[in-house]
């Protein structure tokens, strides 16, 4: 019969390995002298921005993040320290992790792989601070949008000048044409 503390390891790391294959992006924090109240606060506000925070045992976060191809990150799993999994926008639980830090001391942002990359803390932090996907996406629209207004006011004005051209030579014509001569 196995030990009921290996199968808890095998399971958890079973279930780091599930996350990280599901993940757009991963973030190691610190939360030493974090209270648990604290650390339920983050989890619920990285659950609004589709994200996940997961402790365990060191050795065996290591171990999945080895297993992983991700030996980049292992390196900076010391002492209380948490896994991120951010599911779909990554940028959101940038966010939330920074917002939270900001709010909370003792909460560190470490680094992160972001979409086969990875990201320190300054990288998190610019992250952090983008605008919003929407905001983005409606600056490139007025940027794309811009010079076609422009050409068509140009064009707009173009057209207005050629009928008061028009205007102007018929007024012309008929002030002749009443003339007497």
């Amino acid at each position: 019969m196995e030990k009921i503390g290996l199968i808890f390891r095998e399971t958890l790391e079973s279930r780091i390995e599930k996350e990280l294959k599901e993940s757009n992006g991963i973030y190691i924090i610190k939360y030493s002298k974090l209270s648990a109240p604290d650390l339920t606060l983050l989890r619920q506000s990285l659950k609004g921005s589709n994200a996940s925070l997961l402790v365990a045992k060191n050795s065996i976060v290591r171990r999945a993040l080895t297993d992983a191809n991700l030996e980049i990150l292992v390196k900076f799993v010391e002492g209380p320290c948490g896994v991120v999994f951010a599911k779909k926008e990554a940028v959101d639980a940038s966010r939330a992790l920074y917002k939270f830090s900001r709010e909370h001391e003792h909460l560190k942002l470490e680094c992160g792989f972001l979409e086969d990359k990875f990201i320190d803390r300054k990288i998190i932090e610019i992250l952090a601070n983008l605008a919003p996907k929407e905001v983005l996406r409606a600056q490139v629209v007025t940027a794309m949008k811009s010079p076609i207004f422009g050409m068509v006011c140009v064009l707009k004005q173009t057209l207005r000048k050629f009928v008061y051209c028009l205007e102007q030579i018929k007024q012309k014509k008929s002030t002749i044409e009443k003339s007497p001569q």
